[in-house]
């Protein structure tokens, strides 16, 4: 058997597309010690490219280590992880190219015997990764192999292997608890109705701001220690995410990234109404990545928003509850449950319902429940 190594890899890019730059490295998965490290500048180019090549770069570093060892992939961008998993589908040109370069290096370590997992971890956990990459954009190139070393040679070195760089947590400890709360209803959820991103954007009504009360209620008696309570900016989660802060003792923060998906010229209409005016379509919405209705998002542009504002959410440690929708409640799931869109539609996530995702500290993370309504009964 090969060893086992951890390949953490990052890039970035100041204006995406802009000056850019990856770094990476690897370290050994017995006692975290410092192997190898990489960065390099890449001139003008956009972050997904910097991240990719990042990937490639430890790779590599990995291989020229032991060309049968076990990988343990760790980045904090959810494209690159899925994407190079096969959950997500590579649409762009410059990323399939650089997909199919690190497929390349995997190809020859897989022959050699050796295997690959991949794990996203919050940025936070990636920092080591992100100062190379940042030296990489500043126009410096590293290149350091400290296992060619002697016994007696440099420790890994203190300016980017620093305990803060490394998780602080036992491995199967929660990092952070992710508490997805949809919000209540409003005139639109009961007449069955779309409301998405740029809509009408109604009130709760009676029933709706009732139901938001019961679930601060039922948060209060759930959560303890330190707690965030973020937002969307559409008014009916504002005032979900409003009492669930009232019950909690905090004061919530609008995130606009946890929005409903935005519908478009459905906006308003029911699904009966949907499939009169623009028969097949909705029956499109629910298994094509990229479909847009006039006017709105795609799953793929949702997606990647969701991503982003899950990411921020998990920086905050602790319990971070998320007043926000549908749509977003199962973009998450699913991506954390590598589903299909159309799987996706299969879970439910009823008004006022709570959904928790536990988050480790090694990047890992499990379902704890969904579609939590005991406290409307």
């Amino acid at each position: 058997m090969g060893r086992s190594l951890i390949v953490e890899a990052d890039g970035g890019s100041r204006g995406n597309p802009g000056v850019a730059g990856y770094g990476a490295l690897v370290r050994d998965a017995r006692d975290r010690s410092l192997l190898a490290e990489r960065a390099a500048p890449l001139g003008k180019a956009s972050n997904n490219v910097a991240e990719y090549q990042g990937l490639i770069a430890g790779l590599r570093a990995a291989e020229a280590i032991d060309e049968g060892a076990d990988i343990a992939v760790r980045m904090d961008s959810r494209l690159v992880i899925e994407q190079m998993a096969g959950r997500w589908k590579i649409k762009h040109e410059d990323m399939r190219r650089l997909a199919a370069e690190a497929q390349e290096v995997l190809r020859r370590i897989r022959a050699a015997g050796g295997s690959v997992e991949w794990t996203w971890i919050p940025r936070a956990q990636n920092k080591a990764a992100d100062k190379l990459s940042n030296d990489g954009m500043d126009g410096r190139t590293v290149e350091r192999d400290l296992w060619r070393e002697e016994p007696d040679g440099p420790v890994e070195p203190a300016d980017t292997s620093t305990e803060e760089s490394r998780p602080s947590l036992p491995a199967r400890t929660v990092a952070t608890r992710l508490i997805l709360l949809r919000h209540g209803v409003t005139d639109f959820t009961v007449g069955g109705r779309l409301d998405g991103r740029g809509g009408a954007d109604p009130s709760l009504n009676a029933t709706g701001l009732e139901q938001a009360e019961k679930a601060g209620a039922a948060l209060a008696e759930l959560v303890s220690g330190p707690v965030t309570v973020l937002t969307s900016s559409l008014a009916r989660a504002r005032q979900t995410g409003a009492a669930a802060a009232r019950a909690l003792g905090v004061t919530p923060v609008v995130d606009e990234d946890w929005d409903e998906q935005a519908f478009g010229a459905w906006d308003g209409l029911s699904y009966a109404e949907i499939g009169e005016r623009y028969p097949g379509d909705p029956a499109r919405m629910r298994v094509e990545e990229d479909f847009r209705v006039d006017g709105g998002e795609t799953h793929l542009e949702l997606t990647e928003r969701i991503n982003a504002a899950r990411e921020r959410a998990l920086e905050h440690g602790g319990t971070v509850v998320v007043a926000t929708h549908r749509m977003p409640i199962l973009v998450v799931l699913r991506s954390l449950l590598g589903l299909s869109f159309g799987h996706a539609w299969l879970l439910a996530a009823d008004p006022a319902s709570l959904t928790e995702i536990d988050v480790y500290a090694d990047g890992s993370a499990s379902v704890a429940y969904t579609n939590d309504t005991h406290h409307l009964r």
